[in-house]
C-alpha cells in the first residue's frame, strides 16, 4: 500500500508546522494508496475531529492533543488513531489493518496509538488519560 506525497506532507504540517489539528486518511482502493480525506484547522477541538469519522468505514487518523500536564506545562501529543467501527465491511477491515504498519512507517513521530471500534474507545476521557 503507497502513502501519497500529499498524505506525507499533511502529516508534516500538523506534526512540525501545527497547521492542523488533525488529518483523516482513508485507503483509496482503485489505486491502493493512502490519501489525505479531511484536515481539521487549529481551531477544531477533538468533537469536530470526532464527528469527521464515518460510522460505518475505517479509516486512519492523526490527532494533535494539546494539554496541560499536573505541573502546569503546556504540552502537544500525536495520537495514532486506528479507526475500524463494528458496522464496516470485513474487507475493509482487512485492508486497513494489513496496511497498518506500513503506514505508521511512512508517518514516523506518533506519541500513543489507539485501536477504536467504537467511539467510546477513543473518547476524550480516553485520550487525557493516556497523555497524563
Amino acid at each position: 500500500m503507497a502513502v501519497s506525497d500529499h498524505t506525507k506532507d499533511a502529516f508534516l504540517e500538523l506534526k512540525r508546522k501545527k497547521v492542523h489539528r488533525y488529518v483523516i486518511f482513508k485507503i483509496d482502493e482503485k489505486n491502493n494508496e493512502v490519501v489525505v480525506e479531511k484536515t481539521g484547522g487549529p481551531a477544531e477541538n477533538y468533537a469536530n475531529f470526532a464527528e469527521s469519522l464515518p460510522k460505518d468505514d475505517c479509516r486512519y487518523a492523526v490527532y494533535d492533543f494539546d494539554f496541560v500536564t499536573y505541573e502546569n506545562c503546556q504540552k502537544s501529543k500525536i495520537f495514532f488513531i486506528a479507526w475500524s467501527p463494528a458496522m464496516s465491511r470485513i474487507r475493509a477491515k482487512m485492508i486497513y489493518a494489513l496496511s497498518k504498519d506500513r503506514f505508521k512507517r511512512e508517518l514516523d513521530g506518533f506519541h500513543y496509538e489507539i485501536q477504536a471500534t467504537d467511539p467510546t474507545e477513543m473518547d476524550l476521557d480516553v485520550i487525557k488519560d493516556r497523555a497524563n
